[in-house]
């Protein structure tokens, strides 16, 4: 199948699952004041997917773990680690998240996931490279419905 590219809203999307771009999960959650997409994410879901995360661990850089949705109506969510301890991107964590983000979703047999840019935001990275890396990355993710989201805010 391929991928679609929309604007708007990560949490708006109709999916079986969406990504939270998350940090290594080094420090307790309820230390982090998660902001953009895992902010957003909180904000809805509530702290319980957050709580189910701290209880993982760390999570290596690239890597890709899942937990419920929370408040939110999707089957899980994934989380992914695509920035490092200065809350940075690379070429690499972008990719290795998306990637591992996909290999999750199937071998949890979801049909559908929406992820936001990853790396862009606070990881530092241009949106327009983080987003071409990504659509490199998924190419055609067969047999998965994959949404990549270019934040659009509401705001005017």
């Amino acid at each position: 199948m391929p991928v679609t590219v929309v604007e708007g809203d990560l949490l708006d999307q109709r999916v079986d699952a969406l990504v939270n771009a998350w940090n290594r999960n080094v420090l307790p959650w309820w230390l982090l004041l998660p902001q953009g997409v895992s902010g957003a994410i909180k904000r809805q879901a509530g702290t319980q997917p957050f709580r189910e995360l701290a209880r993982l661990g760390p999570i290596p850089l690239g890597q890709a773990v899942h937990t419920s949705a929370g408040k939110l109506p999707y089957r899980v969510m994934i989380h992914v680690a695509g920035i490092d301890l200065w809350w940075r991107a690379s070429r690499a964590s972008i990719v290795d998240s998306t990637t591992n983000a996909v290999a999750l979703a199937r071998k949890l047999g979801l049909g559908s996931i929406a992820l936001p840019v990853l790396g862009a935001g606070s990881g530092g990275f241009s949106a327009a490279q983080a987003e071409a890396l990504m659509l490199e990355a998924l190419g055609p993710a067969e047999g998965l419905e994959v949404t990549v989201v270019r934040f659009r805010s509401g705001k005017k």
